[in-house]
């Protein structure tokens, strides 16, 4: 008989092998990762696919040398991690209790990744930036999407992968955060710190900056937009390559979509369904639902 561990119970386990005490667990979110509170230690559990192992070891290590190097990164707890409990692995960080509907300016993302992009070169081996690998992965596997879509978004990703291949980078190449966009920003008291960094990785720096762009698919407005190129020092509207980027953003925000409809979330199917209709019909106007 096969047991099915729950993102929970890995979090408790974790925290034992971490030296943590055993303490309530309070969930704070579900998305592509599971994220608990330790309410007794005020520390962030983070329970992520085993897969994902390679690149939390990154984030961890990247975090600790941004956070040495005075950089504002969400910060890892001084334990060893990340945990594994298969088939998961838990990374363990400080936890920054944040208002109700009060999120940080847009614009100050724009400062983040500047301060980001001129830091020196970390002490830290860096994946390459290959845009859409996972999702390949993750349609190839689905057990919800039909083959009519499955074939659908295979055609797209390669045709949004041959134009990527032929855009120029003013910007250069870099370490980069990887997932840079406003909800991955955090209020820390009167500052404000960036996370979520298992995509970290050596890339063009106009990754970072496209994923806040794409945003207005999700009501992100042109004042929000001007004051985070304000802040950058640059406005990447005036790159021709930036609707590539946001398209593949597009299809980038599917994948945990399709891997919460295979596990039967009927909402996320319903979202899923509606953003593939829009993506198909060339909706660039379209509104999606967050979360």
């Amino acid at each position: 008989m096969t047991m099915t561990v729950s993102p929970e119970f890995a979090a408790r386990m974790a925290s034992r092998t971490a030296g943590l005490a055993e303490q309530p667990l309070t969930q704070l979110h579900q998305h592509a990762t599971s994220v608990f509170l330790l309410t007794g230690e005020d520390v962030v559990a983070r329970v992520s696919p085993a897969s994902q192992q390679k690149r939390l070891e990154t984030a961890v290590s990247l975090t600790r040398w941004l956070v040495a190097n005075d950089f504002p990164a969400t910060e890892p707890l001084a334990v060893p991690q990340p945990v594994a409990y298969d088939p998961y692995v838990v990374t363990f960080w400080r936890h920054y209790p944040q208002p109700e509907d009060d999120a940080p300016p847009v614009g100050q993302l724009g400062q983040l990744l500047r301060d980001l992009h001129d830091l020196p070169s970390p002490p830290v081996s860096l994946p390459q930036f290959l845009p859409l690998v996972s999702l390949k992965n993750t349609v190839d596997s689905s057990t919800h999407l039909d083959s009519g879509r499955r074939a659908w978004l295979a055609e797209r990703r390669d045709a949004l992968l041959e134009e990527y291949g032929c855009l120029d980078f003013p910007l250069g190449h870099g370490h980069i955060h990887g997932d840079a966009y406003p909800g991955n920003t955090l209020w820390a008291h009167r500052d404000v710190r960036l996370g979520d960094w298992d995509e970290a990785a050596f890339g063009p720096r106009e990754v970072d900056l496209a994923n806040t762009f794409q945003g207005t698919r999700f009501g992100r407005t042109a004042e929000e937009l001007d004051a985070f190129s304000s802040q950058y020092g640059y406005d990447i509207r005036h790159w021709p390559g930036l609707r590539v980027l946001c398209e593949i953003r597009d299809l980038h925000t599917l994948g945990s979509y399709i891997r919460r409809a295979d596990r039967g979330d009927a909402a996320a199917a319903r979202q899923l369904s509606y953003r593939i209709e829009t993506l198909r019909n060339r909706d660039d106007q379209a509104q999606w639902a967050v979360g």
